[in-house]
């Protein structure tokens, strides 16, 4: 995954006090799934969360704070893919936004907060739907990130890090990094 091309994911819409979890766990997705940085609508309290796992759990992985979600997107310099249950089958463009990934297109992955303008339906090269049944944003998230992969995001290493989850068939274990 080092010698691929960006993949950045912009969390459009934060309300404040009604997103704040949401909006954490699109954050810890796109880092635990493969993605190089999220950028956040105004969204500086799940921002700071998400920096914390980052330091404590390792990267790379940038969090950003716009104002500007709408320029973020109209700037974007490499392909962009509108998740939303309304899209296109994400099984029928996986292959195609993969290869544009794979032949050095950095991928801008826009997830919705709330209702989504139409506008940007039209600013995506794709409009895709990890199903066309309502589901949560995180959710489509996941499951796009592991199709663009194909899996490999799972075996990544992770630098810096402070801790590491050692995995067991039961309970839980957190050891620091030094001991693993």
């Amino acid at each position: 995954m080092q010698n691929e091309s960006e993949v950045a994911v912009l969390r459009l819409g934060h309300r404040p006090g009604r997103d704040n979890r949401m909006t954490t766990h699109v954050g810890l997705t796109a880092r635990a799934l493969g993605a190089d940085r999220v950028i956040l609508d105004g969204a500086s309290g799940p921002a700071e969360t998400i920096e914390d796992i980052t330091e404590r759990f390792g990267g790379p992985f940038e969090v950003q704070v716009t104002e500007s979600p709408k320029g973020v997107l109209r700037n974007w310099d490499g392909v962009v893919v509108h998740l939303t249950m309304y899209g296109e089958r994400v099984q029928d463009v996986e292959g195609t936004i993969r290869e544009c990934h794979a032949s050095g297109e950095p991928v801008l992955i826009v997830v919705g907060a709330e209702k989504v303008s139409f506008d940007v339906y039209e600013a995506a090269d794709w409009n895709v739907g990890v199903t066309n049944q309502p589901h949560s944003e995180v959710a489509g998230l996941a499951v796009f990130l592991d199709r663009l992969f194909e899996g490999r995001e799972l075996d990544r290493e992770w630098d810096d890090a402070d801790q590491h989850v050692v995995p067991m068939p039961t309970g839980k274990k957190v050891v620091p990094a030094e001991e693993e």
